[in-house]
């Protein structure tokens, strides 16, 4: 896969907050909290590349600060419609003919997998915690019951877009590339006969044809699972029956005609369905498709227990989770329509008729096609932000090194790291924190490895990484049979933070702790499709502050104090909320001010308001964010000099960068990375790491990173105060703005060591 725009951090790669332009990248990772009525019931209050630095020059204007109670009502955005306008983005980008054609493809194929994960988790637990009575989040002022209308609305609306843009935009495009995906009518009569041979051999005895009458009642029907609603009749008696065939998941989801040419698997189906139902006439059939709440997902945004013990209590006993959208084939009849809504007591609202075929998330094997003239160039990440001709440790040890994936390689930093570790005999110990990772990872394999020769391993897994729940447990599993200390963290917190720390001896005796805390997973195959930064540092400030950090995750120690790092669910929203007000009380006295914010998703409100503040005070800040966003920028005495930005494209834009103060030497402003944004679960309910950067030259290459991206010269989408996102990639001209991803590609190749 060469796309990221995921919503989810999916470990497998496949496309994310949480995977991604967002693959999320899931989905989006970050959280925030304040004091609080409700849990979740309410607001919390309390060179190629033209560079402007303008915003940043100058003083910032001094203003009278209006007391807090006068913020506005309603001054928040819609969670769910601004997360539906983020894959809406990713929709634009696949309706974008200026892009490489399978590239479109691809994004398609995202837009759909977003959706069917958004679906299970975000509307599938706001729909549960109505129904249980619980407390739902509004902080956008409206109620519970227009939030659900405006979002199955707004996610038809663009349901249908992405209908059409693959039947009239890509499909078309696909044919003139010589690249068909046809239906059974469409195809020549050989290409039938071939498929009736391959129908009876491979998929006719994984088939089960189930029929509905007075002795067999409606089958269930598993989630994201393609059907066939089926109406026979049987001419002896005249007897109307419905009856239901699955659409074999496991079989490809477009079988290969002839080379290029493709069927959508239930097609062919449809076209043998006489030789299920044999003796009986098949009246009509329709394809249709179900997406439930996931069994094994709590949503993070609602405390765990209390949803469980309040569903035992007040919902009615179910042997199946509920369904919560219904796609069907828009020839579907009414009666045929009326009879799977009643089975499946789904929404109406959540009932979407669609030009076939269903289920586009099959399009990822189009996309994979050996066409490499129709993807993005070819791209090898730089090997030279570490030399090659010295130790790893040596190197660190003379000086931080900041490394930016995917442009630098993770293989050749990172994952470097831990393999010389495990290698080198003056090591005594690796800790390694592991939010995702792959089974066949070389990490995984070399704190194996340093285990087997006798090195104190200790691994923190996060088992409830959400769909990675499953491989997360094998894995860790191997690791713990190895002889590795494995730790899954605290009840009720995920463990999130992105740490390594090694432990090595000197030639004078002593021990010395070699770190790397980074904004991403420690996975080999997503550290190509997602742009993440990453700090390698043997300061034995940033040393004591991880190691302390590792004690408490694996000895439950009560040590908050930390010296480099902020540390949530304890530290980080007070910690920015600190800096936000230095630079608000600088601009109140005249000096120099600036705030600059790189997220996957902002809306806690505690944060929120405190850049109100700033921005009422006269401070410039700039906010790029790749999905969820609940600023509202540009509204008049609030939140004047607030601009936000988001960048999609080859990558997942991931990392998180928070940049305070001007370039003038501030003494107030710091930038900090790591892995928390600024969400409620990721700053109340998840163990999360910022680590201050303090080397000059990486300071400045981050603060810049962020004025690149905001730059009008840039090509980005903007919001507005409406929560309305603005494509900006053309010039006046008609000519293309500047694409910050290939830039960063083409600025790397030719990088010398750390820059």
């Amino acid at each position: 896969m060469t796309s990221g725009q995921t919503t989810s951090e999916r470990g497998d790669g496949k496309s994310s907050e949480d995977t991604v332009p967002g693959m999320s990248p899931g989905q989006p990772d970050a959280e925030t909290r304040a004091a609080e009525p409700e849990r979740d019931g309410g607001p919390r209050r309390g060179p190629a590349v033209k560079v402007v630095t303008g915003r940043a020059s100058r003083p910032a204007a001094r203003r009278s600060v209006p007391e807090e109670d006068e913020l506005p009502p309603g001054r928040y955005l819609d969670r769910e419609e601004s997360w539906l306008r983020f894959n809406q983005r990713v929709l634009e980008l696949a309706e974008d003919e200026s892009l490489y054609l399978l590239e479109r493809v691809r994004f398609l194929a995202i837009f759909a997998n977003n959706l069917d994960e958004f679906f299970m988790v975000r509307v599938a637990g706001r729909m549960r915690r109505m129904a249980a009575g619980l407390p739902v989040e509004q902080a956008s002022g409206r109620s519970p019951a227009q939030i659900l209308e405006n979002t199955l609305g707004t996610a038809g609306e663009l349901i249908r877009r992405h209908a059409e843009a693959f039947s009239h935009s890509v499909l078309p495009a696909l044919v003139r590339e010589g690249i068909e995906i046809l239906r059974w009518k469409e195809l020549e009569q050989s290409e039938q006969e071939a498929l009736q041979k391959l129908f009876r051999e491979q998929i006719y005895p994984v088939l089960t044809p189930l029929v509905v009458d007075p002795a067999h009642p409606f089958p269930y029907i598993s989630g994201l699972s393609l059907s066939l609603a089926v109406m026979i009749a049987d001419p002896q008696t005249g007897t109307t029956l419905f009856a239901r065939v699955k659409v074999p998941p496991l079989l490809p989801r477009f079988l290969t005609v002839a080379p290029y040419r493709f069927v959508p698997l239930e097609d062919v189906i449809a076209a043998h369905l006489p030789e299920l139902f044999s003796g009986l006439d098949v009246l009509e059939h329709h394809a249709f498709r179900v997406t439930r709440i996931r069994d094994l997902e709590i949503d993070e945004d609602v405390t765990e227990d209390l949803l469980k013990s309040m569903e035992r209590e007040l919902a009615r006993p179910r042997r199946f989770e509920q369904a919560v959208r219904l796609e069907v084939e828009e020839s579907m009849s009414s009666d045929v329509l009326d009879k799977l809504m009643t089975e499946l007591d789904v929404d109406t609202r959540a009932v979407y008729r669609v030009p076939g075929p269903l289920d586009l998330t099959g399009l990822f094997a189009i996309a994979d096609l050996d066409l490499p003239q129709l993807k993005y160039p070819r791209f090898r990440p730089s090997e030279t932000a570490l030399p090659t001709d010295m130790s790893i440790f040596t190197e660190i040890a003379e000086h931080d090194v900041l490394v930016h994936h995917p442009y630098d390689s993770f293989a050749a930093s990172t994952q470097r790291l831990v393999v010389s570790a495990a290698a080198d005999p003056r090591v005594l110990a690796i800790k390694h924190t592991l939010y995702r990772t792959s089974g066949d990872s070389e990490i995984v394999d070399a704190l194996i490895d340093a285990a087997n020769a006798g090195k104190q391993v200790v691994v923190v897994v996060e088992i409830k990484a959400r769909f990675d729940e499953r491989a997360n447990v094998a894995w860790a599993k191997k690791l713990e049979e190895a002889g590795c200390h494995v730790v899954y963290g605290f009840l009720g917190l995920k463990t999130h933070c992105k740490m390594i720390l090694v432990v090595r001896g000197e030639d004078n005796g002593s021990l010395r702790r070699f770190c790397h805390i980074g904004t991403g997973n420690y996975h080999p195959k997503t550290a190509r499709l997602y742009e993440d930064f990453g700090l390698l540092t043997a300061d034995p400030t940033v040393g004591e502050d991880v190691t302390d950090l590792f004690n408490h995750l694996t000895g439950y120690s009560r040590h908050s104090d930390y010296r480099r790092l902020l540390v949530a669910p304890e530290g980080i929203r007070s910690g920015l909320v600190e800096q936000i007000r230095r630079q608000t009380e600088r601009a109140r006295a005249g000096l120099s001010a600036r705030i600059r914010i790189k997220c996957n998703a902002i809306i806690d409100e505690v944060i929120t308001d405190s850049l109100y503040r700033a921005s009422q005070a006269g401070v410039p800040v700039d906010l790029w964010v790749r999905g969820i966003c609940g600023v509202r920028p540009g509204m008049a005495g609030v939140s004047e000099t607030i601009r936000v930005r988001s960048v999609l494209g080859r990558f997942l834009e991931h990392s998180r960068i928070y940049a305070f103060g001007a370039d003038d030497g501030d003494d107030d402003g710091g930038v900090w990375i790591g892995s928390a944004d600024l969400m409620h679960r990721n700053l109340d309910r998840r163990v999360e790491t910022l680590v201050r950067v303090t080397d000059r030259a990486h300071v400045a290459e981050l603060r810049g990173l962020i004025d690149m991206a905001m730059d009008e010269t840039t090509s980005s989408w903007w919001l507005d105060s409406n929560g309305t996102w603005t494509r900006h990639h053309l010039d006046a001209s008609g000519a293309p703005l500047n694409d910050l991803q290939e830039y960063l590609i083409r600025t790397r190749q030719g990088r010398g060591a750390d820059g």
